[in-house]
C-alpha cells in the first residue's frame, strides 16, 4: 500500500497543533570522522540564539526515514540515506515558547534522535534556521553554556 505524500501544515493549524498537544520530531546528532558534532546557530524559535543539532516535526504520513532524509537535506544539504542512520533514544524537550512567538504556551516535543556519520568534505550549507554551522567537539558540546540544554543532554555520557 503506497503511503499518502507528506504535507506541510498551514502555519496557523500548526500553532494549534503546537497549543494542544506534543510534536514527534527527529535531531541528527551528526559525526564527522574526527568525532566531532555538527551544530547549527538557531535563528527561530523556540531555542533561538543557542547551538543546536538539526532536527524538525514530523510531518503528517512522513516515515520516519523520509523526516530523516527531508531534515538533512532542507537543514544542511546533504542527501543521507536514513539507513546509516543510528537511534539514539527518546528525548523530551520543553520550551516556554514557540515559533510564532505567540503568547501564552510554550512547545512539547517527543524527540527520537538519531546519530549520523558524515564523510570528510561533505558540502554542508545551512538553512534560514540557522546562522552558522560549526564542528564542536563532544566535550565542548557537552559543556558550553551557548549549547541548549536539550542538545547538551545528547552527549552528557561523553562529556
Amino acid at each position: 500500500m503506497t503511503q499518502p505524500p507528506s504535507r506541510p501544515v498551514a502555519r496557523d493549524d500548526f500553532l494549534q497543533v503546537v497549543r494542544h498537544a506534543p510534536l514527534v520530531a527527529v535531531d541528527l546528532i551528526v559525526e564527522n570522522a574526527r568525532g566531532e558534532v555538527l551544530l547549527g546557530l538557531r535563528e527561530n524559535e523556540p531555542a533561538k540564539g543557542t547551538w543546536f543539532v538539526p532536527g524538525g516535526a514530523v510531518r503528517k504520513d512522513e516515515r520516519l526515514a523520509d523526516a530523516i532524509a527531508r531534515v538533512a537535506l532542507t537543514e544542511l544539504g546533504v542527501e543521507v540515506d536514513p539507513a546509516t542512520a543510528t537511534f539514539a533514544g527518546v528525548f523530551e524537550h520543553l520550551y516556554p515558547t514557540n515559533f510564532a512567538g505567540a503568547e501564552g504556551f510554550g512547545t512539547h516535543y517527543v524527540v527520537l534522535a538519531y546519530r549520523l556519520r558524515f564523510p570528510e568534505g561533505a558540502d554542508i550549507r545551512p538553512d534560514t534556521q540557522h546562522g552558522a554551522l560549526r564542528w564542536w567537539p563532544v566535550a565542548a558540546a557537552a559543556a558550553d553554556p551557548a549549547v541548549h540544554p536539550n542538545t547538551r543532554a545528547y552527549f552528557a555520557e561523553s562529556g
